[in-house]
Parts: C-alpha cells; sequence; structure tokens
C-alpha cells in the first residue's frame, strides 16, 4: 500500500521536482525531497490543510511566492522527467522514508550552516547542502 494515493501524472510531476531541487545530491537527496512532498500530502496542519495531493504540494503559493523556489524560478522542472527520478519518485510515494526527512515538512539551501530553527520548526539534520525541518511537537500529531 503507497504511503499516499496517487496518479502517474504525480509520479512526473514529483520526479521533475525532485530534480530540480536535489539533482546535484544524488538519488538519496532527491529521495529526501520526495520525502517532504509526501509528508505535505500526508498532513493536515500548518501550512499544509488545503493540500490534498502532489500537484497541490508542488503548486502551492505561501505569501506571494510558490512554496518550491524550482516552480518560481524554472530551471529543470520544466525539463521532461527521466526514468531514472520517475523510479525514485514512485520509491518515495511507495514507501521509502528517512531521517532527516522522516517527518520533516520544510527544507532549504542555506548560504551558510543549518540554523536551529527556520520558521520558528526545529532542525532535524541535513543531507549534503540542505537542512530539514520538522513541526514543533504538538503543531502537527498527522505528520508522525
Amino acid at each position: 500500500m503507497p504511503r499516499i494515493q496517487y496518479k502517474d501524472s504525480d509520479v512526473d510531476l514529483m520526479a521533475r521536482m525532485m530534480r530540480a531541487e536535489a539533482e546535484g545530491e544524488g538519488a538519496q537527496g532527491m529521495l529526501y525531497v520526495g520525502n517532504v512532498i509526501v509528508n505535505r500530502v500526508r498532513v493536515d496542519c500548518l501550512d499544509f490543510r488545503d493540500v490534498r495531493n502532489v500537484h497541490d504540494v508542488i503548486f502551492q503559493i505561501q505569501g506571494n511566492n510558490y512554496s518550491f523556489e524550482a516552480v518560481q524560478k524554472g530551471n529543470l522542472f520544466y525539463h521532461r522527467a527521466r526514468e531514472k527520478e520517475k523510479q525514485l519518485a514512485k520509491k518515495a510515494l511507495d514507501y521509502w522514508t528517512d531521517h532527516p526527512a522522516r517527518f520533516a515538512l520544510w527544507y532549504f539551501n542555506p548560504y551558510g550552516p543549518c540554523p536551529s530553527t527556520w520558521y520558528n520548526q526545529p532542525f532535524t539534520g541535513q543531507f549534503k547542502n540542505h537542512c530539514f525541518y520538522e513541526p514543533i511537537g504538538g503543531t502537527c500529531d498527522s505528520v508522525y
């Protein structure tokens, strides 16, 4: 049973996002990004109450910007998904999860060291250039 319900178009969309956000961090880095996307679909809390599928998560607007920089700036997100990334996306959708992104709802690539919090959310760990953050305890139990 997959972690969330999805369609073939979701696999393609998620594969494009994983590549655009973390291709330089290899397969594991892309899987971490995929894990955050799946977590956002699964939860019903905080900034993610109104996103119920992969499309909603990837094209979510917070403030006046897309949640994912790759959507806004283009780059690799607007290239076709390759089979390698589709396989990774399917893996994240079906079963894959790992620390530091296991319960993470946010990540970013800072210009310096990872801060201990990001928008008041606690740091859970780093993989290469990306810092991961999960919700403060008791604010989003559906992520666990």
